[in-house]
C-alpha cells in the first residue's frame, strides 16, 4: 500500500477545501437585510397593540363600581336574546 499517494490526494482536497472556506469568509460581509414598508407598518402595529391595555377601563369601571354597591342587576330575557343573536350572527343565519 502506497501512503505516498493518499497524502498526495488529501493534500488536493484540502487545497479546495481552504479555497471554500476563503471565499465564504470574503462574502460574508455583504449580507443585507431590506424590510418592505408593509412590514414596518405590520411592526408598527404589533407595537400599539403589545403596549396598549387589555381592558378599558373607562367601560368597566362603572360596572365595577355598581357590583360592589349592588346594584349591578342582569335581566335574564335580555341576555337570552343578546345570546341568541351572537348565535344567529356566527352562524350567518
Amino acid at each position: 500500500m502506497r501512503i505516498e499517494a493518499y497524502t498526495q490526494v488529501q493534500q488536493v482536497y484540502g487545497a479546495k477545501n481552504r479555497a471554500k472556506t476563503q471565499n465564504v469568509a470574503k462574502n460574508a460581509g455583504s449580507d443585507r437585510i431590506q424590510i418592505s414598508s408593509i412590514g414596518r407598518d405590520i411592526q408598527i402595529a404589533k407595537n400599539a397593540v403589545a403596549a396598549a391595555d387589555d381592558i378599558r377601563s373607562e367601560l368597566t369601571a362603572p360596572i365595577k363600581a355598581s357590583i360592589a354597591n349592588g346594584s349591578y342587576n342582569v335581566s335574564g330575557e335580555s341576555f337570552a336574546e343578546k345570546l341568541m343573536k351572537q348565535y344567529e350572527e356566527m352562524k350567518g343565519l
